[in-house]
């Protein structure tokens, strides 16, 4: 069995240098909801250091909310949002003798665009224009139905180690008790169950398939880089293989 890692980088943390190490793919902020040029560049670099696969983590120009607050969109803003950030993380990446690999979405534009049909096809069209092969897409959502339907590119479906799931395998809202779980524990055992079951318990108690590529883990806890080597060794022990899902 294979993994992908994936981790939310470049957005001001303070923890890179530790956490990239860890991962095999870096979803890097192109400076909307975090980050600037100089943070992008310097991501970049780390990623190559440590032969990681480049990501371009395009959000909403919120950086109060970082982010994870919703906005009314159509399907023109959608694309404009992706092909900017992405465009500017090409440009600093090719400097960097570096290509960017694929495209993951950040907080509320990631949880729109997974529910949303029209949105989710801005995005896809939009990620082709840009010239990257592939999409992180929330696993058995509308984004992830849509973008393997039209093709074009690759679709990674992603779950979650840190975050609980609604019986429909959307993830729960964070405004909802235990929607983000602080128990490691219970993150690694959520993580074991969805590699090798495809299987996780839903914040209602039920058993749901749910199966991916990618597990996201976020860079942005205070105990983050202490879960993920314990997520790596858990991983280890288990026989599983941890690798970028481009390799």
């Amino acid at each position: 069995m294979t993994i992908d890692l994936n981790c939310d980088l470049g957005e001001g943390v303070g923890s890179d240098d530790e956490l990239m190490p860890l991962v095999t793919s870096a979803n890097i902020a192109c400076g909307a909801h975090a980050g600037d040029e100089v943070t992008m560049r310097a991501t970049v670099r780390l990623a190559l250091l440590h032969r990681v696969a480049i990501g371009a983590h395009p959000g909403f120009a919120d950086r109060v909310n970082f982010g994870r607050r919703e906005q009314s969109l159509n399907r023109a803003e959608a694309r404009e949002l992706v092909l900017g950030q992405v465009a500017k993380l090409q440009r600093i990446a090719a400097g960097e003798g570096a290509v960017v690999t694929y495209v993951k979405l950040h907080g509320a534009f990631y949880n729109q665009t997974a529910r949303d049909a029209d949105l989710a096809l801005a995005v896809h069209e939009a990620v082709i224009e840009a010239g990257v092969p592939a999409l992180m897409v929330p696993a058995s959502s509308v984004q992830e139905r849509i973008s393997r339907a039209r093709g074009g590119l690759r679709a990674v479906a992603e779950v979650f180690a840190d975050r609980a799931y609604q019986p429909d395998g959307s993830l729960a809202s964070r405004a909802i008790p235990g929607a983000v779980i602080t128990d490691e524990a219970a993150a690694v055992a959520q993580v074991a169950r969805l590699v090798r079951e495809g299987k996780v318990r839903a914040i209602t108690g039920a058993d749901i398939s749910l199966r991916g590529e990618t597990v996201c883990l976020h860079g942005d806890g205070i105990r983050a880089v202490a879960f993920a080597r314990r997520l790596r060794e858990a991983l280890a022990e288990m026989g599983v293989e941890v690798k970028a899902f481009s390799s």
